[in-house]
């Protein structure tokens, strides 16, 4: 395999959606891959960190919500209204709707039961749906559509039946 196919083979890999690529002849074995560039990851480079800045942003009214989960009592109900929080399982970005383009899951007002679906946590690219612990109706929707959410960040508040 000569170097001027080695160095075509890189810049395919570099320019594509492709992450890792292997290629072999003989005994002679290549492996090329590449790191994807997320906006949380901790130690992407400087140029990066800057550029994807404006995408935490929206985080900032989450320290208000947090402040308030110290007064939670260990069932996840807020003791002052007795609501029910449900809080996200994972680190990622919040999603209302299966789509862009398509209605939200839940709106404020709406009736759910245990298991229904109320939004979308994407993490690392894969979309996780996120249901109901508990039946009740949506009296406030914490997260703005397209945010990041932390691990265990109430994400709605339901007035359980």
């Amino acid at each position: 395999m000569d170097l001027d196919l080695i160095k075509k083979l890189i810049k395919v890999v570099e320019k594509s959606e492709i992450t890792d690529f292997t290629v072999e002849e003989g005994e002679l074995k290549i492996s090329i891959s590449k790191k994807q560039p997320e906006t949380n990851f901790v130690s992407m480079p400087a140029a990066q960190a800057v550029a994807s800045q404006p995408a935490p942003a929206p985080a900032a009214p989450q320290p208000a919500v947090a402040p308030e989960a110290p007064k939670d009592n260990a069932g996840g109900e807020n003791a002052d209204e007795g609501l029910h929080e449900v809080k996200s399982p994972i680190v990622g970005t919040f999603y209302r709707a299966p789509a862009p383009d398509a209605d939200p899951f839940v709106k404020v007002g709406d009736k759910v039961s245990v298991g229904t679906t109320l939004c979308i946590v994407e993490a690392m690219k894969l979309m996780n749906e996120i249901e109901s612990d508990v039946s009740g109706t949506i009296v406030k929707i914490l997260v703005e559509n397209g945010a990041p959410v932390e691990y265990n960040q109430p994400m709605f508040l339901v007035k359980p039946d």
